[in-house]
């Protein structure tokens, strides 16, 4: 198993990790109302977030994170909140609006929203480092380097996506996030050599939280289970494994169980093959040291 940042149907960031062909910008969505309506409408009701939980049938923890507008709801979370709380329609007019905000692209949408309420995200890259992990210098070289070009508008709008998505890290200290990272990414120098000190001090930095693993896949290895290319996993709230595979062009929104065993096989291989948790941060404070 690997990694591993909203709706069910494919977005969230400008990409998933960084540069693809260029993303249609979307209108600002105001999660928090929304979270704050709900909220309003069961307090009016006088139900707890558990009571609440149990008759539109999603988790606790889905509740809550809806309520205090740390994710979207899912497609049918509106429909089964108005007719539970008498909300006379107020709900599902609200969920209306939480359209996307500028600078987020419509194919990563699904994963997404999966990705805000993760108990476990997995992520394999061996292209770039992902998004959850650079800094705003490393994803800045990335935007510039798109063709066709992007203006500085649109720059803008996506390094702000992208820095919303990486407060999942320490906005949710319950999720688990697993990354295995190619040694070559590091090796590459991307930006120049100051861009990857400083992300290889960023990343150093995110490896001492508690609920972030990051393990180094050597440059030379025999044997490797991953060569298919990325992929991200992730486990949600009722415990459903989802993968997500990303192309130059589009994502690829994964729920076969048959596939997801099989990323799930080669995930565990690769943990297996990479450099151990120790090892990975010692080889990172060499190559550091060695700029």
């Amino acid at each position: 198993m690997t990694h591993g940042t909203d709706d069910i149907d494919s977005t969230y960031g400008t990409f998933g990790n960084g540069r693809m062909s260029r993303p249609q910008a979307e209108p600002h969505y105001n999660l928090k109302m929304f979270g704050e309506v709900v909220k309003t409408f069961r307090k009016r009701a006088r139900l707890t977030q558990d009571e609440f939980a149990t008759l539109v049938r999603y988790s606790l923890e889905t509740i809550a994170s809806i309520e205090q507008g740390r994710r979207l709801p899912p497609p049918d979370f509106p429909e089964r909140a108005d007719s539970v709380l008498d909300a006379f329609g107020v709900i599902l007019a609200a969920a209306k609006h939480l359209t996307r905000r500028k600078g987020l692209a419509s194919w990563f949408r699904q994963w997404a929203l999966l990705e805000l309420g993760a108990l476990s995200l997995y992520t394999y890259e061996c292209r770039l480092i992902p998004g959850l992990l650079q800094t705003p210098a490393y994803a800045r070289t990335l935007f510039a380097d798109q063709l066709p070009p992007l203006d500085d508008e649109q720059i803008e709008a996506q390094l702000a996506a992208r820095l919303e998505r990486q407060e999942l890290l320490r906005n949710r200290p319950n999720t688990a996030f697993t990354f295995i990272l190619e040694e070559h990414l590091l090796l590459r120098q991307l930006g120049g050599e100051e861009v990857t000190r400083e992300l290889i001090d960023h990343i150093l930095d995110l490896s001492e939280l508690r609920n972030v693993d990051i393990q180094i896949m050597p440059l030379v290895r025999h044997h490797h289970a991953g060569l298919d290319g990325p992929m991200q996993l992730l486990e949600t709230p009722e415990h459903q494994w989802f993968g997500y595979l990303e192309g130059q062009k589009y994502g690829q929104f994964l729920s076969d169980p048959k596939v997801i065993s099989a990323l799930q096989m080669r995930c565990a291989s690769m943990r297996s093959q990479a450099l151990s948790l120790d090892d990975s941060k010692s080889l990172m404070r060499r190559m550091r040291g060695a700029r």
